[in-house]
């Protein structure tokens, strides 16, 4: 049976879509969420945190499984898991229900998401025909965090945010992908390398999340520190002796590989402190309903949609890395920019410029990363990278969403702390304005990375065969 390659990738492209939707569509709902589950303040943050820290802490166990396994089972298995967890995650009646469930669909996520990509690899082959693929698949990854906002906002508010998670359901009927076999010589998955890198991985982004609280010089923080830097360095001795790893290290001999994924980390920190930040301001501050608040980012999805299907098109002509270089620059500068709202502040001068700004950053990032990240990677491995690129990104944007919200968090008890007389609205400002100040930097340090670490590469031409796939 054939299948045009442009509907598979149309396929995979709403599986993504979903994932990265439920990232995103829970930020307009926190508040409605916060109420109508009674949660605390300090463990709101979890409700996101739960679902990208199970994402990235299993991504790389998805991903390999994909190779062992069959590319097309794991889609299935992750789809099928994912769908029934967003159920319960929509049925939630208090903080445990919520939070547990949320962890179950980043878990299937972690599955799904890697096996779709690294189908993506295998049936495009490299050059200028991944190349657009990957600049649709970024458009659709970056521009569905934005969209979730939108959708979240319009289900929020006439629906209730239960329904932000009853929409996957129907999504969750998709169950055409061609059939794969395993392209290594083993089946054997690398269960302690992965209980080592979860653990490890949540353990640090607890440590960070709770620091705040416990103080950043306590006993308890120094320890869970500790701990998470043990489980972490106990998974690379093991990934190193093992004969069949998790990670074969010797992935990341592939230079530019290792260079998109390091960068990856900070561009999704920078990136959530806006959309986590940004939607709490604009709601709370400036008052905005949810589907307000989603018709703000609108333009990001705009944005983003027009550029990432487009950059790639120079790639063939000046390579990828100037984007790489220029996009963390423009995301820093829309941070910047964000990090001067105001308690009176107006949408259209204070807001809009920075959302805007950063969508055309994000994308020259997320299409330039791609394929980067995956260029020179052999096919029977392509489940590995795709894990490695989504695991970056998941974990960066997990630990600075921690980290933000700790530095948000602590200046705004300082700033009360300092001036009795200052109001609560203000405080909670200034607490955002130095997350997203501190945002920007993060994005810097992606471009630093990008301009020493990343090898100038040109694109290669395509292949001329039809467009079709066999299943």
């Amino acid at each position: 049976m054939k299948v045009h390659k442009n509907l598979l990738l149309a396929i995979l492209a709403l599986a993504q879509f979903m994932v990265v939707l439920d990232a995103s569509i829970v930020n307009v709902a926190l508040p409605a969420i916060m109420q109508g589950l009674k949660f605390s303040a300090e463990n709101l943050q979890w409700v996101v945190t739960a679902y990208t820290l199970a994402f990235g802490g299993f991504l790389l166990f998805g991903g390999r499984a994909a190779d062992l396994f069959g590319r097309r089972k794991m889609f299935l298995m992750g789809l099928i898991v994912f769908t029934v967890a967003s159920m319960f995650v929509g049925a939630a009646q208090n903080e445990v229900m919520m939070i547990v469930s949320r962890a179950v669909q980043g878990l299937a996520a972690a599955f799904m998401s890697p096996a779709a990509l690294s189908i993506v690899l295998t049936e495009f082959k490299e050059g200028p025909a991944r190349n657009k693929a990957l600049g649709v698949w970024s458009a659709v990854a970056a521009g569905g965090a934005a969209a979730g906002l939108l959708l979240g906002g319009v289900l929020t508010q006439y629906l209730g945010w239960r329904w932000d998670f009853f929409i996957n359901v129907p999504v969750g009927i998709i169950k055409y992908v061609p059939q794969h076999k395993s392209e290594v010589d083993h089946n054997h998955l690398d269960l302690p390398g992965a209980v080592l890198v979860t653990g490890g991985l949540a353990t640090l982004v607890f440590a960070i999340t709770k620091a705040p609280s416990w103080g950043w010089d306590s006993i308890t923080t120094i320890l869970s520190l500790l701990a998470a830097v043990a489980l972490l360095v106990g998974f690379v001795v093991n990934e190193s002796r093992s004969k069949h790893p998790l990670m074969p290290l010797s992935i990341f001999k592939i230079r530019n590989l290792s260079g998109a994924n390091l960068a990856q980390l900070p561009v999704t920190a920078a990136m959530f402190s806006m959309f986590f930040f940004v939607s709490l301001y604009i709601q709370e501050i400036l008052k905005f309903t949810p589907l307000q608040t989603g018709l703000a980012f609108l333009p990001f999805t705009v944005v983003i949609a027009l550029v990432s299907t487009n950059v790639s098109r120079f790639f063939g002509k000046i390579g990828y890395k100037p984007f790489m270089v220029a996009g963390p620059i423009f995301i820093a500068m829309a941070l910047f920019f964000l990090s001067n709202i105001q308690v009176d502040g107006n949408y259209l001068t204070q807001v809009l410029p920075g959302i805007a700004l950063l969508a055309f950053g994000a994308a020259m990032c997320f299409v330039s990363i791609s394929v980067a990240a995956t260029s020179g990677v052999p096919q029977h491995e392509s489940g590995l990278a795709s894990g490695l690129l989504n695991t970056a990104q998941q974990i960066g944007g997990a630990l600075g969403l921690a980290i933000l919200s700790g530095i948000a968090s602590t200046t705004t008890v300082n700033i009360m702390t300092r001036d009795v007389t200052t109001s609560v609205a203000q405080a909670t400002v200034g607490g955002f304005q130095a997350a997203l100040f501190v945002g920007g930097f993060f994005a810097i340090g992606a471009a630093l990375i990008a301009l020493f670490v990343i090898k100038q590469k040109k694109g290669v031409k395509g292949s001329t065969e039809p467009i079709v796939v066999h299943a």
